[in-house]
């Protein structure tokens, strides 16, 4: 089933899955794919960089929510239920993002290309980490490795993405987004 385009269903059917995750999860403490964070900093990941990239954008500011060492269903919860209401909210249409290295971008396509795609890898690493589900949507997939693969040397440069891991030439999508993104594939837990 293909998401939908808008930035406020898209997130809506994102993070719907990921607070799926997140709820399912029964030990924060165990390592997760990417290297040096656990299930626990997977949370604290979304629920620290987006506010100030927000604030520092729009001059939007999310309420608070509980800390992710305390509470991290709260604390994932609270961000997705803000960012949703900022999304379903008609004046967002008028809101833009300005950005150093982006421009203006109009703020709910901002939220969409990213946060909530952050918020969709993201998935894949807290749902192997925890032993969950760890489908995601293979038209999104391709969608956005199709998107990140011309700005590939812009993307490494950030220092936000790993190395690339070598997958079989005739991998599935999410297969070759995740090997795209510095995940290796085929990842379990230790």
């Amino acid at each position: 089933m293909a998401l939908p385009d808008r930035p406020a269903e898209r997130h809506r059917e994102i993070s719907r899955v990921f607070t799926d995750r997140v709820r399912g999860a029964r030990s924060w403490d165990v390592s997760s794919p990417v290297t040096g964070w656990t299930a626990r900093d997977v949370v604290r990941h979304l629920t620290q960089w987006f506010p100030a990239f927000l604030a520092a954008g729009s001059g939007r500011q999310l309420p608070g929510g509980p800390s992710v060492d305390d509470d991290p269903v709260g604390a994932w919860q609270a961000q997705c239920q803000a960012v949703q209401a900022l999304l379903d909210d008609p004046a967002t249409a008028d809101l833009v993002l300005s950005n150093p290295h982006l421009g203006e971008v109009p703020l709910d396509r901002a939220i969409d290309q990213f946060y909530t795609a952050d918020v969709f890898m993201h998935t894949w690493d807290l749902a192997r980490a925890t032993g969950q589900d760890d489908r995601l949507d293979s038209d999104f997939c391709a969608e956005l490795l199709a998107g990140m693969e011309p700005i590939e040397q812009v993307m490494r440069s950030s220092g936000q993405f790993g190395a690339r891991v070598p997958v079989r030439d005739d991998a599935d999508a999410q297969t070759r987004l995740l090997g795209f993104i510095g995940r290796d594939p085929d990842w379990t837990p230790r």
